[in-house]
């Protein structure tokens, strides 16, 4: 069947989305979303996203890896599904909407392509030697790493996610250098199985990280840079628990087209 997508991108984390309310798909193919994802026999994209409609909620977000598998939160392509949603009339400045790790709240700001994304709270943060490991959405390792521009990400990441701790379920890896007014951030993405431009779950992990070495406490405001441009986190810390969690970028329509599924 012949479907109609978009292709969207958030700080350079780039995604199919199809309007699934329009073009149910009922047997979902796993090697299909894979091709489409592949960057030379496909569109090219970090993942593929279904817009559904939900009685409960504006609409429904499924999300897929670049390997054609079901993903876990993402957070860049939460913040491009609804600027998606916003595109179709579905919403208006906010919504409300469901996604695999349960609701989400979001603003677009008058700017248009500035969305504000909240995420889950966090209360629990565990440690691996000097790293931090915690779930933002998506399960996360932040290791602080100086000269970040000029690290392996690519070879440092894939060891790490692939290592007997995290090989089975996979996880993604986030190297963070402290530049004083802002974070730079770089990640390893499963799923991807590369470096990403942007990784919208990784930077919030990398900045509540950051929060939790550094003892801080009250709200928070970070900014972050990624290969594809600048983030900002923010969030409220008292101690114990990390909540008001939002994830802060823009989010842009790059193209559309038909593909047969």
């Amino acid at each position: 069947m012949d479907v109609h997508f978009y292709k969207y991108q958030g700080a350079g984390n780039d995604f199919i989305l199809i309007d699934h309310r329009i073009s149910p798909i009922k047997d979902i193919d796993y090697e299909s979303i894979k091709q489409l994802c592949d960057r030379r026999f496909g569109i090219g994209a970090d993942g593929l996203m279904f817009l559904t409609a939900h009685p409960e909620y504006d609409f429904e977000m499924l999300y897929f890896n670049a390997d054609g598998r079901p993903g876990s939160m993402c957070g860049n392509g939460g913040r491009c599904i609804v600027a998606f949603a916003k595109h179709l009339g579905i919403i208006d400045k906010e919504t409300d909407f469901l996604a695999v790790d349960g609701p989400h709240y979001a603003r677009i700001s008058e700017k248009g392509n500035w969305i504000e994304l909240q995420m889950i709270d966090l209360d629990t943060i565990n440690r691996d030697g000097k790293a931090y490991v915690l779930n933002t959405g998506s399960p996360h390792y932040v290791i602080q790493q100086q000269d970040l521009i000029n690290f392996d990400v690519y070879h440092n990441g894939k060891t790490i996610r692939n290592n007997d701790t995290y090989k089975e379920n996979g996880i993604n890896v986030n190297f963070v250098e402290d530049q004083g007014d802002h974070l730079f951030v770089r990640t390893f993405e499963r799923g991807v199985e590369d470096e990403t431009y942007a990784c919208g779950t990784g930077v919030t992990a990398a900045a509540i990280s950051i929060a939790k070495h550094k003892n801080q406490t009250g709200h928070i405001q970070t900014p972050v840079k990624v290969l594809g441009g600048d983030l900002k986190i923010t969030f409220d810390y008292d101690g114990k628990q990390f909540t008001n969690v939002f994830l802060c970028g823009p989010a842009e329509r790059v193209f559309e087209g038909e593909i047969t599924f």
